[in-house]
């Protein structure tokens, strides 16, 4: 009995040692703080561990003892196994579902060591009728190709038990590799599940149509180039830097730091532009400061050359055309970006943009605009807005008639703003007028309307007969013009009520479960760059799944049990039993 006390009592010990080993990983993963730094002593986790066992004499004496479980293979151990429950919880919800219907969503990028990594998302709607985007996990792509992406996302499915038979949507970037339509990833999943309706990522849209615009006019185009090689010239000197902040400080008071421009992101600009226009006398005193200080030669002939390019009027004029249509399609991108968006909503919102456009497009809009460059230019005392020197064509070429030349500087830059607004009208329509949303909007149609098509048959969830039945009752007693309202009117009814729709609720379901946007998986990359940086660039691919799950599912794993984590725990080996007991 005295054996038995005293072993019991050991084992008490180490399963309350084990609870903070359990509880000081949790909180390093939620963080997305390293557990290890140049040595495991230097950690993280080793020093979190010394912090508590200052106040707690049984785990200081307990880690003496034990050194093998604070060890990194126990750490991804634990980790695996807060991730695994997450994931897990993820599908259960997802078989709760009163039909299996979910949607994929992934991206790819390169990790801080140059490793390919896919980020697959799943998105499904609640009992609530909210549609939720959950990230399942990282995984390495050794290659690119649609096919082999395709692999990825079949091993996803079938360890998850997600079959392709409830696969509903799928949305990627506009990449080959991910949309092509004969080898990309959406085509072969499509060969295998044709009811997985592809959508192309809908801020990624509106970030081609932006770039479409902005390169569509000379203006436009040469103002954002001066504008970026200012954020390089002052990125890449302190003390350009320097001499900027300190004119504008004893001009104005305060201080916006110009960088560059983003390559790729082109719905991310009009900060940059307003920060340009508002320190614009700040800009110019600065450059003329570095063109005439003892710089670098390349520095000061740079300078030189942004402050000749900056006192033309036609770049304050550019400046101002570019920043009111691009503030227009920021927003329309930041729309976009939310995770509760659904296709119906998605279109809707482009169409009240591509009005905004069309108003926007008039003698009166270019007037004022201009009207604010003029009265600008002459504030600053710049050269005056003019039209270009446009060289007169051969007679050989253009035959005796007289070459057209606009008579004032408004004529001319009138047509250029003009042809910048065209183009966004015309991408907008070109870029969202996608094929494989035909079937979203035919069962929309039914949906609103009660009248019933061919759609219906193809999905095996829908009942033609009970449709018809709860359709004609769903609107004789309610009134909706959208998805979301039907989704509203569903959801604030009794569940004795709501049964009476099932097949409503089934096609509401349907509508709400694609996704128009792949920005979840973009989120987890932004984890993805707190997590594996140049310190962390030998984390393993198993470490880097399991701590980015954790990080980003921070409110889930919050709640966890750390009982259950530590009795799996234990339970692997007949050692562990022996030292820990049972719960």
């Amino acid at each position: 009995m005295q054996l038995c006390s005293i072993s019991e009592s050991a084992q008490e010990k180490a399963r309350s040692a084990l609870i903070e080993i359990v509880s000081s990983v949790r909180y390093l993963a939620k963080q997305g703080l390293a557990l290890r730094g140049h040595d495991n002593d230097d950690g993280n986790f080793k020093q979190h561990l010394d912090e508590k066992a200052e106040n707690d004499p049984n785990l200081a004496s307990w880690l003496q003892k034990y050194h093998s479980y604070t060890s990194p293979a126990c750490q991804n151990e634990l980790l695996m196994l807060m991730s695994n429950n997450l994931i897990r919880q993820i599908t259960t919800e997802i078989h709760g579902l009163p039909v299996l219907q979910f949607s994929l969503i992934m991206d790819g990028t390169q990790d801080i060591s140059g490793t390919e990594q896919v980020s697959i998302c799943l998105r499904y709607v609640d009992d609530g009728l909210e549609p939720k985007e959950e990230f399942v996990g990282l995984y390495e792509a050794s290659s690119t190709t649609g096919e082999h992406l395709f692999k990825i996302a079949s091993d996803v499915l079938l360890r998850l038990d997600l079959p392709f038979s409830g696969l509903r949507g799928q949305t990627y970037d506009g990449a080959a590799n991910m949309s092509g339509h004969l080898s990309g990833l959406q085509a072969q999943i499509r060969r295998e599940q044709p009811l997985a309706t592809f959508v192309h990522c809908g801020p990624h849209c509106v970030n081609l149509v932006t770039q479409a615009a902005c390169t569509s006019t000379p203006v436009i185009r040469d103002a954002l180039q001066w504008v970026h090689e200012l954020g390089c010239l002052f990125a890449q000197s302190g003390k350009c830097k320097t001499i900027f902040k300190d004119i504008c400080i004893s001009k104005k008071g305060s201080f916006t730091s110009i960088k560059p421009l983003c390559a790729t992101r082109w719905t991310v600009r009009t900060p940059a532009i307003r920060a340009v226009l508002t320190q614009y006398e700040s800009i110019l005193a600065a450059l003329e400061e570095m063109a005439s200080t003892n710089l670098t030669d390349s520095t000061a002939s740079k300078a030189n050359g942004l402050l000749d390019r900056l006192e033309k009027g036609n770049t304050i004029l550019g400046l101002l055309l570019g920043q009111e249509i691009l503030m227009m399609l920021e927003d329309l991108n930041l729309s976009l970006q939310a995770r509760g968006k659904t296709i119906s909503g998605i279109l809707k919102a482009v169409e009240y943009t591509r009005q905004g456009f069309l108003s926007l497009r008039t003698n009166d809009s270019f007037m004022s605009i201009y009207g604010k460059a003029v009265k600008l230019v002459a504030d600053l005392d710049l050269q005056p807005v003019h039209p270009p020197h446009v060289r007169m064509p051969s007679r050989k070429y253009g035959g005796p008639a007289k070459h057209h030349t606009p008579a004032t500087p408004e004529e001319y830059f009138r047509v250029h703003f003009f042809s910048a607004i065209d183009t966004v009208i015309t991408q907008l329509h070109d870029r969202f007028d996608q094929p494989s949303l035909e079937n979203l909007n035919k069962l929309e149609e039914l949906l609103l309307t009660g009248k019933t098509n061919d759609m219906v048959s193809l999905y095996p969830e829908l009942d033609l007969q009970k449709m018809q039945i709860q359709l004609a009752m769903f609107k004789a007693n309610h009134t909706y013009t959208f998805c979301k309202e039907a989704a509203q009117i569903l959801r604030g009814m009794q569940p004795e009520v709501r049964g009476l729709f099932s097949q409503v609720e089934t096609l509401v379901r349907l509508l709400i479960v694609v996704p128009v946007s792949s920005c979840e998986a973009e989120r987890s990359f932004s984890a993805l760059r707190r997590l594996k940086t140049w310190l962390r660039s030998t984390m393993t691919q198993l470490r880097l799944n399991s701590t980015a799950v954790c990080h980003v599912h921070r409110d889930r794993l919050k709640r966890l049990d750390k009982r259950e984590i530590a009795t799996v725990f234990i339970g692997t080996s007949e050692r562990r039993v022996y030292i820990f007991g049972h719960y």
